[in-house]
Parts: C-alpha cells; structure tokens; sequence
C-alpha cells in the first residue's frame, strides 16, 4: 500500500509516520520510507545520526539515473531526457516493486535498522542555498512521483511518503499516488484549516482521507475534532513519554511505546490494509496520464522540445500484473 502523511507544519506529521515505519517494521513487512518534505527529518526521527542523515543520496540529484532505469525499452520514449516528472509507464517501461533489488534502490535508498526489523530510506534531499531563487521544491518531489507512477506493491507492502507541510503537494499530480492519506491535526482552528483544503481539492480525485488527531488531551479535544471532520477522524493520538524520549535522542526499545499508541498504530495499518481491496488500477493510470497531458501542454513540451502526448501508452495499465492491449 502507498501512504501518505500530510499536515500543516509542525503537526507532527513526521513523528507519526516515523511511528508507524517503526510499527510495520516491527510486524515484519516490507517497508520503502521516502522522505518527501522540504524539512528532511525523517531520518534524524528514525534513529540516525544528523550528520547520517544529511549524507543521505537524494533522489532529485539522481533523477537522470532514475529516468534512464524506467525508460526501459519503452519505444515511446525516445530518451530519458524526454521524461519529466508525470511521464507515465508504457510497455517495455521497468517498473519498481517494494521488495526487489535494482539499480534505483541502490542508487538512492539506505537500510534503517529499527527495533524488530530493517527499511529502506529515501529521501528527496534538502531545498539548499542554491536553489533559492532559482528552483521550486516540486523539482525534487518530481523523483518521487515518477518513481510512484511506476511502482508496483501488493499486499502487505508499504511504502510511506512524509509530505510536504500544508496542500504544496496539489501543485502535481503527487496527491492521488496514494492509495490512502493520513492527514495529522491538532485540535485547533488552524489545526483542521488544511483538512479542510485538502478535502476540497482532493474532492473530484477520489482520494481516501483520514485525519489522525494528535497532541489531544482529552474528551473535549476528540469532540472539537469530530466537530469538525466528522467521520474523516479515523483516530487519536496522545502524549507520549517514549516520543519526547525519542526526540531527546534516547529512544527506549519500540515495544515499550504506549499501549493506547501502539493501538492507534494498528488502526492505521488497519486502515491502509482495507484499502487494498477497494484499488482501482484503471483509474490510478488514468490519473497519471491525465496529469502527464496536462504538464506536457503547461511546460512539459517546450522545455524537451518533443510531444510529451506521445509518451501515453492507450493500452497500458498499471497493476500487480502490468498489462497492455490493444
């Protein structure tokens, strides 16, 4: 399943997913970790060391390399420099699957050892000096959407993907690579104001939405939050002693976090794992052909010098048994 984490800045939203990296880990499933946000600390809440962590292969300094792998034989595409962040899989594309060696994984994602088993981590890489001024964010997020367009995971397979704070990820078509989002609120007016975004912009997508509630104190912090998301709130989250230990640097051994945490950790898997059932692969490659047409017409076709339209296999579809007809 593909996950993403979502949430204004400093909801929590990196603490939760590194939460529940460590939980999937910990149940012993294939994990891919990808840390997706302008502030890159997922790493640093997964255990590793800060300077670790900052030496950590970007994926966006790696993109050629990335383009070049998922190329493939695809006759569509006449060169990886032809590819841009949206273009979408075809026949003889290589695809990505959670669990399998290949030159992407190896050029850009590192083991985490955690408590109870090992994941893969990949990261974007950080918004540096010299990109100010000069690019957007979205230029290394590109990576990781292309990357998803040619994924193929199955059941019992995780890849989470901590987002960028607040709705940037509505700047491309990342936002519907998911096959469910957890949006982290606090119990507060600007808490929820990105839900309500998000909601509305994910609305005609159909993207699965739930909130997860954190930092909640109390009945009267559940209730605000039902208030306002209604059935969307899937859960809460409380105080943790084992988190603020984490975030001193001294994290004790995963299986001593909180019971009623640990339980609202199932509920998300819980959550992720219903929505294996309910994929739709048609609809997931017709979104990204959509926003592939769509970026090809804006920016795609002039920067390349090529018609990016071309790219878009018709009778390809994306699944666990990738097909094309006629």
């Amino acid at each position: 399943m593909k996950i993403a984490f979502v949430g204004k800045g400093g909801s929590g939203k990196t603490t939760l997913s590194s939460l529940f990296v460590r939980h999937l880990a910990a149940s012993g499933a294939p994990v891919v970790a990808v840390d997706a946000d302008i502030n890159q600390h997922l790493g640093a809440t997964l255990g590793l060391e800060e300077t670790v962590a900052a030496a950590l292969p970007a994926m966006g300094e790696r993109l050629p390399l990335i383009k070049d792998y998922l190329r493939g034989s695809n006759p569509r595409i006449a060169s990886a420099e032809t590819m841009i962040k949206t273009t979408p899989p075809g026949e003889g594309s290589r695809l990505l699957r959670v669990g399998e060696a290949n030159p992407v994984y190896d050029a850009c994602a590192r083991p985490v050892e955690l408590d109870g088993g090992t994941i893969r981590l990949m990261v974007t890489g950080p918004f540096t000096e010299a990109d100010v001024g000069v690019a957007c964010y979205h230029s290394k997020t590109g990576a990781v959407e292309l990357c998803l367009n040619h994924l193929v995971d199955g059941r019992s397979e995780y890849v989470v993907v901590d987002m960028t704070a607040g709705s940037d990820s509505f700047a491309s078509g990342l936002f519907t690579r998911f096959d469910i989002t957890f949006l982290v609120a606090e119990p507060t007016r600007k808490g929820v104001s990105v839900y309500r975004q998000y909601k509305e912009y994910a609305r005609d997508f159909g993207v699965a939405l739930k909130v997860v509630g954190n930092k909640v104190q109390g009945q009267d912090d559940i209730d605000f939050l039902r208030a306002e998301v209604g059935d969307d709130l899937l859960v809460t989250v409380g105080h943790s002693d084992w988190v603020r230990a984490m975030e001193k640097g001294r994290p004790p051994r995963f299986e001593f976090l909180e019971e009623a945490n640990r339980r609202s950790l199932h509920t998300l898997q819980s959550a992720a794992d219903a929505t294996y059932e309910l994929r739709d692969w048609e609809r997931y490659t017709r979104q990204m052909v959509q926003f592939h047409l769509k970026n090809a017409a804006s920016w795609g076709n002039a920067k390349t010098g090529a018609d990016l339209t071309e790219q878009v296999d018709p009778g390809f579809v994306l699944g666990e048994s990738p097909m094309a007809t006629a």
